[in-house]
């Protein structure tokens, strides 16, 4: 059975509150992995990121941040599922208990380090194998590869 088959059967099998509330979920991932949501993060720790200390990430920061997501994400909710602002409140207050300031903090933190290449790099400790013989290596050198 393919995704898309199991997606239905699962839709058919739930209510109707289970599936709006899964559409809304799903709504939200396609929202928050899209490049232009990328892009309004990353403008937004643009602007930040070089002024700050570990220890000034603060709370009005914090708060514009959790106030832009949240209107992008319920401007977006509303042009793509009619009718979401009457469930717009139900979803955004569970969505605001899992928005953490440590985790902001941390996030702030890491993009810090890559927009000043203190980022980790694990490139050179990576190592690429072939599993299986190559046609065009020679005889002699196929063997190393068993």
């Amino acid at each position: 059975m393919d995704t898309l088959e199991e997606e239905n059967l699962a839709l058919f099998f739930s209510s109707a509150s289970d599936a709006e509330f899964d559409a809304v979920v799903g709504y939200l991932e396609d929202i928050i992995m899209d490049d232009e949501f990328q892009l309004l993060q990353r403008n937004f720790m643009d602007k930040y990121y070089q002024g700050l200390k570990t220890q000034r990430i603060n709370s009005p920061i914090f708060n514009e941040y959790i106030s832009l997501v949240e209107k992008y994400i319920e401007k977006q909710l509303l042009e793509w599922i009619p009718g979401f602002n009457e469930v717009a409140g139900d979803i955004f207050n569970m969505l605001l208990t899992f928005t953490d300031f440590l985790d902001f903090k941390v996030m702030f933190l890491d993009y810090r380090a890559e927009k000043e290449g203190r980022g980790l790099d694990l490139s050179s400790g990576l190592v690429v194998t072939s599993l299986c013989k190559s046609p065009t290596m020679p005889a002699s050198q196929n063997n190393l590869w068993h």
